[in-house]
């Protein structure tokens, strides 16, 4: 409990603020596990759509990019990943573009394979790790030119003293 003059503020564990769940401990998993619920259901909405033979790849994957991936990428800005986070957002972008694909005719055995390796070549346009990279490099950027010294300081400031022993 947080006491300023008049008013007393509970601490929360976690809450919601502008549509993103936000914690206390600054732990990102919770809200990537909520995005990517988000964006199974929107993926089941338009099932229909993107497994059907008579729309285009190109139109399947402008359907991804406009409706699908937004779902998942707002606010990212902000978002502070580890590896297995950015594993996690490949992984669903895979599942999906493996999905828009298909399968590969394979000419010398005469079977369909799964798209693995080939995937990154029939999909020319920048994964969703480095979407969110070049979305926060953008949104830092917007920071900089804003003018307020105060969070110039934080981007540009070199912290003080020494680092500690040990483990950080």
């Amino acid at each position: 409990m947080i006491k300023t003059d008049n008013c007393s503020f509970e601490r929360m564990e976690e809450f919601k603020y502008l549509g993103k769940t936000l914690t206390y401990k600054n732990y990102i998993l919770e809200e990537i596990k909520r995005r990517l619920n988000s964006r199974n259901a929107c993926y089941h909405s338009l099932q229909n759509l993107l497994s059907s033979s008579l729309l285009s790849r190109n139109l399947k994957i402008k359907i991804h990019r406009t409706i699908i991936l937004p779902v998942v990428l707002h606010g990212c800005e902000t978002f502070s990943f580890t590896l297995s986070e950015e594993r996690r957002l490949r992984m669903f972008e895979n599942r999906l573009l493996k999905r828009i694909f298909g399968p590969k005719w394979e000419e010398v055995t005469g079977e369909w394979s799964k798209l693995h390796e080939d995937l990154n070549d029939l999909y020319s346009l920048p994964n969703i790790v480095q979407v969110i990279k070049l979305r926060r490099m953008r949104w830092a950027r917007h920071v900089a030119r804003m003018g307020d010294e105060s969070v110039c300081r934080v981007l540009v400031g070199k912290p003080e003293g020494k680092k500690s022993l040990g483990r950080p």
